[in-house]
């Protein structure tokens, strides 16, 4: 284990999910944090299959969830207000400034948000 972590963004986990090996070579061996609304997006994607369900239940198991805060809150408000995200993605990144790890996503939208600590994947 090579003692990194990651709060892992939902589109990070879908790549995962459906095979890149990049991205499982990236996150080999790091301990893998999502927030509960990647967790709510992954099981509630729309036309999901139950062999897919399955793989999003294993990838989850492996995973520690966090739930939302009174100090996640307050930093979702901010980020908001300041950077006019939508809702899931502020409490996304409120969720790795709160853990003070970095977020491992592909959208580009949260490279406004300075203070974050953003690994940005670009294929």
């Amino acid at each position: 284990m090579n003692g990194r972590s990651f709060l892992v963004d939902t589109n990070i986990a879908l790549y995962l999910l459906s095979g890149n090996t990049t991205i499982a070579e990236i996150l080999n061996g790091s301990q893998l944090y999502i927030s509960f609304v990647t967790q709510l997006e992954l099981l509630g994607y729309k036309g999901i299959t139950s062999k897919e369900l399955t793989s999003v239940k294993l990838f989850l198991n492996d995973c520690i969830i966090i739930d939302i805060n009174e100090e996640i809150k307050k930093h979702t408000v901010a980020i908001k207000q300041k950077h006019q995200l939508k809702l899931p993605d502020s409490i996304i990144a409120a969720t790795s400034l709160f853990m003070e790890i970095p977020l491992l996503t592909a959208d580009k939208g949260f490279q406004r948000i300075s203070q974050l600590n953003l690994a940005l994947f670009e294929e």
